[in-house]
């Protein structure tokens, strides 16, 4: 599976496209642990990968606003 960031500075990675159709996939580790952002998020992210996702993807975040 192939991952880009958005963002030079970025911490999460995203899988391309062709890879993920359908899904939203991210990884925090290169690809080592592979998150699901409709089954996994925020459920399976530690708290500060949870705060890393809301602060480099908060449009998306809004979708499944954590407490």
């Amino acid at each position: 599976m192939t991952f880009h960031k958005y963002d030079e500075g970025d911490k999460i990675e995203w899988a391309s496209a062709t890879e993920s159709e359908g899904k939203i996939l991210f990884t925090f580790d290169g690809g080592k642990t592979v998150f699901n952002f409709w089954t996994d998020y925020p459920a399976k992210l530690t708290p500060e990968q949870i705060e890393i996702f809301k602060r480099e993807n908060p449009t998306l975040a809004e979708l499944k606003p954590t407490k």
